[in-house]
């Protein structure tokens, strides 16, 4: 035997053997089990007759039992002992056996064993002869129980030994061979045990089932076999098989039933005439076996209808979200549609025969509507909040850097206020659309939380991005404010500019700028971050006076008094490195300035200095008079200025100038010549023109010449104007 194997028959029929080692000599016999699945349920002859051939020949007859089958009806043998005690009544004269049961895992049941022993005795029809009889006139019942094998095999083995030890000398007084009535001599066992067997199997009690039972059970048997092959190969069910593989076919349960009922009505037909116990055994198994084969087909058809009712949900689902309806009605009147849709059919599908429900398919449907309906829900919600994150998005970024961009004392305010209003707004239409949800108030009021804190991420990530590009930033503003009038025009440095307070002005709104991108001010709390820069980057004087008491650096920190660290953007430290480059990047433009400044001073101051002009009306008083004496030397001296200035202009002395003097110089030399031939040739043309009238020759000699002063003092003037303006786009080109 092996254990792992399972159980299974170890003796067929009856074995005999001497029993070694044993005194006196002792002859075994190991029987067939009563309860055998071999031989199966309805064999039962040769139990009963192997059963009492063992009463009728052996002295001592050993019953294994486990102790859990002890008060059961089958398991203990109960109808097996009272047919085998009743026969042997009949059959046989008294003599006394010993019954030995043993108990298999021994637990306390020896009374109930015992009392089970006599309930049986007393239940047996005995012959008159009998009537009185106790059972201990016939059996002398013994119990050994023995213990676990399993759990505790050395008592399991030592309790065998001792069992073994007892069978020693078993026919002396006492022992466990009982009185040996009717001993028969050890040359005639072999006879006496052949007549016995003979007359056992005589006995028509012991041949059980009867004849008509045992005709109706092969016969019924085959007719159930044949119409279970015929049902196999009717060309109906074939079809509905085949069909129900690929989709559901309608009024599966009543096709299939009427099948079903007409194999069935088949079987009753030509079974009919056979034994109504074995006919209906039979006719139940035949059923079994067809529900069995069917049963694939009906879960096909199940899936089938779930599936179908499924998809149908969906799209009924889909068409109403379209066409505006409420989420959560949606949801509950296609969900109860779809569930009873499911039940009709269902029922359409029930085979009659069978007691199947659809409760699993029914179950799983709802499962994955539920499924689908929480699937779609989050992704409505999620298409919802991105929605409204996107418009927060497009309603706070633009704005946000306009208002950052300008930077003074009313942007977080501003700020504020714009957060305020487009989250309410936000929240507000949200709160709305949720409603049709159906959704728990802890849900909604994460999801509203969650869309303000987007909004707050919003404009804290707009802050951080600005706060990156703040030197940028700060050059463009000092540049606007530097490089520009308060009309918004470029700034000519003409000299009269005070360039410090320029400078002074431009750096402090460009340090207004950067106190505001330093830390996040969406709560309203109070801090003074523009004062403490002020003091230390502007206020030089201030702040050496300070650094005169104290040598503490407000600066040299990483965080801000009062400011949670989540919230700064720009530590103290970082605020000192970058004005410090902010300084040296604007520095130039400064200097840029000073230079135009000092240039366009040099370039329109040509007078004297006023003691020169003093030593001139002194020591030229002289002279003064001589001319006012003797006006020709006026005409003389003002058509030397016309041809100085017309020289001036032509060759614009100043713009050479200012390029250095040596360049000025080799430049004018290379165009003095050129330009005096000009002018003396534009003169000769001027003379050359004929008088028309010889009366007025005078008049019209003095007037030429007077033209011609005229025209010389014109051509002078317009090169003068056109000189200045170039002169003045040459110092805002520069400017620029």
């Amino acid at each position: 035997m092996d254990a792992f194997k399972g159980r299974s028959q170890t003796t067929k029929g009856i074995w005999m053997a001497k029993c070694a080692g044993m005194e006196p000599c002792t002859l075994v016999m190991d029987l067939e089990g009563t309860d055998g699945r071999e031989r199966g349920e309805d064999d039962t002859a040769f139990e009963k007759q192997s059963s009492l051939f063992a009463l009728a020949v052996s002295d001592i007859v050993l019953i294994n039992m486990w102790c859990h089958d002890i008060g059961r009806e089958q398991a203990a043998n109960k109808p097996l002992l009272k047919t085998v005690f009743q026969v042997m009544m009949r059959l046989f004269s008294p003599r006394k056996t010993t019954l030995m049961f043993v108990i298999r895992d021994k637990t306390r049941v020896e009374p109930v064993l015992r009392e089970d022993i006599q309930k049986i005795w007393d239940s047996v029809p005995k012959p008159e002869a009998h009537r009185e009889t106790p059972l201990s006139e016939f059996f002398n019942v013994e119990v050994v129980a023995l213990s676990s094998f399993e759990e505790k095999e050395d008592q399991f083995r030592e309790q065998v030994a001792n069992l073994r030890q007892r069978f020693h000398h078993s026919i002396a007084p006492g022992g466990l061979a009982g009185d040996r009535r009717g001993v028969v001599p050890a040359s005639g066992f072999s006879f006496s045990a052949q007549q016995i067997w003979k007359v056992i199997k005589e006995n028509k009690d012991l041949d059980l089932p009867a004849h008509k039972v045992m005709v109706a059970t092969v016969r019924c048997e085959e007719i159930a076999n044949e119409k279970y092959a015929a049902f196999t190969k009717n060309e109906d069910w074939c079809q509905l098989e085949e069909t129900v593989k690929s989709e559901p076919v309608a009024g599966f349960g009543k096709k299939l039933s009427s099948i079903l009922n007409t194999t069935l009505s088949e079987y009753d037909v030509e079974a009919t005439y056979f034994d109504e116990g074995v006919r209906s055994s039979k006719r139940k198994q035949l059923e079994e076996k067809l529900l069995q084969l069917v049963q694939l087909a009906y879960q096909s058809m199940v899936g089938h209808i779930r599936s179908g009712t499924f998809d149908k949900f969906k799209e009924a689902f889909d068409k109403a979200l379209n066409g505006g309806e409420a989420f959560s009605v949606a949801a509950c009147s296609c969900t109860e549609n779809h569930m009873a849709l499911f039940d009709e059919k269902s029922a359409d599908a029930i085979v009659e025969l069978a007691n199947w429900d659809s409760s699993k398919a029914r179950d799983k449907l709802r499962r994955d509507i539920d499924a689908h309906v929480a699937s779609v829900r989050a992704a409505k919600l999620l298409e919802l909040t991105s929605s409204y994150e996107a418009k927060l998005n497009d309603a706070l970024s633009a704005p946000v850097e306009a208002i950052l961009d300008e930077a003074n004392k009313e942007t977080w305010p501003a700020i504020r206020k714009l957060l305020l209003r487009e989250t309410e707004s936000a929240v507000s239409g949200l709160s709305s659309a949720l409603s049709g949800f159906n959704l728990d108030e802890q849900t909604k009021d994460k999801m509203l939380t969650s869309l303000k804190d987007h909004a707050r991420g919003v404009v804290e990530g707009k802050a951080k991005e600005e706060a990156g590009r703040v030197l940028i930033r700060m050059k463009d503003r000092f540049s606007m404010l530097f490089s520009h009038d308060s009309d918004s025009m470029p700034r000519v440095w003409t000299g009269k500019e005070d360039i410090r307070a320029i400078t002074k002005t431009a750096r402090s709104a460009s340090l207004k700028l950067l106190s505001v991108m330093a830390v996040i001010r969406l709560d309203d709390a109070g801090d003074n971050i523009e004062n403490i820069l002020s003091l230390a980057l502007v206020d030089t004087k201030n702040n050496a006076a300070d650094k005169s008491i104290t040598t503490t650096d407000p600066l040299a920190a990483s965080t801000w008094e009062q400011v949670p660290p989540s919230k700064t953007l720009i530590t103290p430290f970082q605020c000192k490195s970058l004005w410090r480059q902010f300084k040296a990047e604007t520095e130039y433009s400064v200097t840029q300035a000073i230079s135009a400044q000092e240039a366009n001073r040099r370039n329109n101051n040509w007078l004297p200095p006023p003691w020169a002009i003093l030593a001139l009306i002194v020591l030229g008083f002289n002279e003064f008079m001589t001319l006012l004496r003797n006006p020709l030397y006026l005409l003389l001296i003002f058509i030397g200025y016309l041809l100085v200035k017309a020289l001036w202009v032509q060759l614009d002395i100043s713009g050479e100038f200012q390029n250095g003097a040596l360049p000025g110089l080799i430049s004018l030399s290379t165009k003095f010549l050129p330009t005096i031939m000009n002018l003396l040739k534009k003169l000769a043309e001027e003379g050359a023109n004929p008088a028309t009238n010889a009366p007025q020759r005078n008049p019209a000699t003095k007037s030429s010449k007077h033209g011609s002063r005229s025209d010389l003092s014109s051509i002078a003037s317009s090169t003068v104007n056109s000189s200045e303006n170039d002169t003045g786009y040459s110092s805002l080109s520069k400017d620029d």
